[in-house]
């Protein structure tokens, strides 16, 4: 089982969601309803806490982990892509964080945001709500149109079906000979 006590506290779970069996939940970590947590991905609350909002994907191998004392909340139906670094503070309703990128510590995603593959957000930074933003240091590139918003909703139905999917048919079988 992926999920860990850590100095009495332990992570909780909403209904509906798929934790897959090689990720690691530990500590003071609360995960919403209808979620998906990948294969591989870590949630670490053991020094700080972490609350995920509902409907969200944090996808394979994405690390998330709270400063010392700190509190790390992702809202409702974010993404946080595979290969993610999560140290912010504050990732807002619908933002997405796109695969390999990372957020540094006490920044904030507002709502909409979309950070690209790749991008580096520097701590402290705050990304504005409905912008896009890349590169190392991250920067704006422009807004988030309405056939980007439509792709991005898209998406996330896809992973909250997963995630319905994933628990009631994904099956461990032994090696293939």
């Amino acid at each position: 089982m992926p999920f860990f006590s850590f100095d009495g506290k332990s992570p909780t779970v909403g209904k509906e969601c798929f934790i897959a069996d090689s990720a690691e939940v530990i500590g003071n970590v609360t995960i919403g309803d209808r979620c998906y947590v990948g294969f591989g991905a870590i949630l670490r609350g053991d020094y700080g806490r972490i609350v995920i909002g509902d409907e969200t994907a944090v996808e394979e191998g994405c690390i998330c982990h709270a400063k010392p004392g700190g509190l790390l909340t992702v809202g409702n139906r974010v993404t946080l892509g595979h290969g993610t670094i999560i140290h912010g503070k504050k990732i807002e309703d619908g933002a997405v964080i796109g695969m390999g990128a990372v957020i540094g510590f006490d920044a904030c995603i507002e709502r909409g945001a979309v950070v690209a593959e790749g991008a580096v957000v520097k701590a402290g930074t705050r990304v504005p709500a409905g912008v896009i933003v890349a590169g190392m240091p991250a920067a704006k590139v422009r807004e988030v149109d309405s056939r980007q918003r439509r792709f991005i909703d898209h998406v996330k139905e896809v992973y909250i079906d997963l995630a319905k999917t994933y628990s009631k048919r994904l099956k461990r079988i032994e090696a293939p000979r």
